[in-house]
């Protein structure tokens, strides 16, 4: 059995990092949030536009879609600046996919109208679970930047389903382990990314084996695991806006 050391931060094996969730952290867009996970900082921003994608014109529904981008020195050494390239590295337009699927999932489209709605997330710091901060946080921002825009839906509410959020675990050591940060992520044998609603419906799942292949059993406890760091990010995001703060943190992860 592993030895159930503490973390290189001093976590739990269950607990978040810790969360803070600031709103309208940027003045122009509809809707903007700046979430830090740990030292993972997310700046997200909702811009509300007229028209649909060409291939949706005449369908009778909006659009929600995300873009997703790393600074050069938001890692430990400079990478290159992604929008001097011709096309986007592959990892960013499998994150900003993800990341719309996951707003789309609980928006209601035809709501929208003839508007779409596009989300930059832009990592300034990245110390692993990059994909799941642009998710909780494109939510806080989508919200934001429907209520900003007053559009709702036909019962006068705003056009969303649910919550959902965006939350990483993994085997590390021979250890499950919830929302990994950089150094364990990059040591990590197998790597799991989820996207969970407030009913604990799943959007997507990313999992994926670094070093063997892992079992069903392994693989629920994981599962479960997710679940768990879920629920108490929705618990965070369902009091930003129920109790309409500005800002919002946990208390040492919870």
């Amino acid at each position: 059995m592993p030895v159930d050391k503490p973390r290189p931060d001093g976590r739990r094996p269950d607990q978040l990092r810790p969360v803070k969730i600031s709103r309208g952290y940027i003045k122009h867009p509809e809707g903007s949030c700046l979430i830090e996970v740990g030292d993972t900082k997310v700046i997200c921003a909702a811009s509300v536009e007229a028209g649909v994608p060409n291939w949706l014109e005449g369908a009778g529904r909006g659009w929600v879609t995300a873009e997703y981008s790393m600074l050069p020195r938001a890692t430990h050494t400079r990478s290159f600046r992604e929008g001097r390239a011709a096309r986007p590295p592959g990892r960013t337009m499998e994150i900003q996919r993800l990341v719309g699927r996951c707003l789309r999932a609980v928006t209601d489209l035809p709501a929208l109208g003839d508007r779409r709605v596009v989300v930059d997330c832009d990592v300034i710091q990245a110390d692993g679970g990059t994909r799941a901060a642009a998710i909780t946080g494109g939510y806080v921002a989508l919200r934001d930047a429907l209520a900003t825009a007053h559009i709702l839906d036909g019962s006068g509410q705003l056009p969303l389903a649910e919550v959902v959020v965006g939350v990483s675990a993994g085997i590390v050591g021979g250890r499950l382990l919830l929302d990994l940060a950089y150094a364990e992520d990059s040591d990590a044998a197998v790597d799991m990314n989820c996207a969970i609603t407030a009913s604990g419906r799943l959007v997507e799942i990313q999992a994926s084996a670094e070093e063997r292949p892992f079992a069903d059993a392994e693989f629920e406890k994981l599962l479960a695991l997710a679940h768990k760091g879920a629920s108490l990010l929705v618990r965070l995001v369902s009091q930003l806006f129920e109790r309409d703060l500005p800002s919002i943190r946990t208390h040492e992860g919870t």
